[in-house]
């Protein structure tokens, strides 16, 4: 049996790590490939070397790999050890990735509407943008739809090896602990100003719209990477009449579920609550069926993210 458990976290280290290094060389070409040509900036200290390696040339890794390390020593400093040894490699990858990719492709966009040279007009619908082999007309919305597909499957993938994306993150931590501010506010406020720095710099309005376009569909895209495309929903069904909602979710839907005894505020009177989380086609089963088991029953329907035991995902080990 230890012989059994030892090989199965072996093969999960393995997973974990493949799944690791796909990620860091998938943000690697977002970052250099699509979203550093188009001269956006989408958080992170990656998207503020896009920022830099357009004003001052020099390699986004490089600029990156001198963020990233002295944030993560002086985030282990004063948070403690919250990093991870996958978070470091991590950080290692995706910076040997960028140097490497940079290095052999440039900084030459993939999507763009027709190579043009530079008129001495300066005609065209959209301004051209200099690169490696000359200038570009670019094809903002489209090229921002890829990039946040790629950038939402990278980061997805690093935080199911069990990575975290340190970086700006770890300076978001460190105003959390003083300042007491939500972390989700502040990581909001952190890549908020890295994006508008886009503006300063370059002083076009588009750059930090698309830039958080690519957050908004980054954040999407890692939801179903991480959780997967199943949806749940959780029921509070509030009844009279429990036995035959019961009856039904065991023997119809195949589903457990737990019964809760309450008191009504108004009059005192004692309920059942049936507390049940199914998936979507189920949920809409038991809706429809509560009609004829208790139409007078109170329900509450509601999201859920994530459903950690048994009959749904594992409850991880660490």
């Amino acid at each position: 049996m230890l012989a059994f458990d030892q090989k199965k976290k072996l093969k999960q280290e393995i997973i974990a790590y493949f799944l690791l290094t796909v990620g860091s060389i998938l943000f690697a070409v977002g970052d250099v490939m699509f979203v550093n040509p188009y001269l956006m900036a989408p958080g992170g200290t990656y998207g503020l070397s896009n920022v830099f390696n357009t004003l001052w040339p020099w390699k986004i890794s490089l600029y990156a790999i001198c963020m990233d390390v002295p944030l993560l020593i002086i985030g282990t400093w004063i948070l403690g050890p919250k990093f991870g040894v996958k978070t470091i490699v991590s950080t290692a990858l995706i910076f040997a990735a960028t140097f490497v990719l940079e290095s052999w492709w440039g900084y030459n966009p993939v999507i763009l509407d027709g190579a043009i040279a530079p008129s001495a007009d300066g005609s065209g619908s959209m301004v051209p943008i200099p690169h490696d082999g000359g200038w570009f007309r670019p094809d903002y919305f489209l090229n921002t739809v890829v990039a946040g597909l790629i950038y939402g499957v990278a980061i997805g993938l690093i935080f199911r090896s069990g990575a975290t994306s340190g970086g700006s993150d770890i300076i978001s931590m460190i105003l959390h602990k003083y300042t007491k501010i939500s972390l989700g506010t502040l990581v909001m406020i952190v890549d908020g100003i890295i994006t508008l720095s886009t503006l300063i710099a370059f002083g076009d309005i588009r750059l930090p719209i698309y830039s958080v376009l690519i957050i908004f569909i980054e954040g999407k895209v890692i939801n179903l990477v991480v959780d997967g495309m199943k949806s749940y929903r959780t029921m509070f069904i509030i009844t009279d009449n429990p036995e035959p909602i019961r009856q039904y979710i065991i023997n119809e839907l195949k589903r457990g579920g737990t019964c809760i005894t309450g008191s009504g505020l108004y009059k005192g009177n004692e309920r059942k609550m049936v507390y049940v989380t199914l998936d979507r086609s189920d949920m809409v089963k038991l809706r429809s069926a509560l009609y004829h088991i208790d139409p007078n029953a109170f329900v509450n329907i509601m999201e859920s993210s994530e459903i950690l035991g048994t009959g749904f995902r594992a409850l991880p080990k660490e």
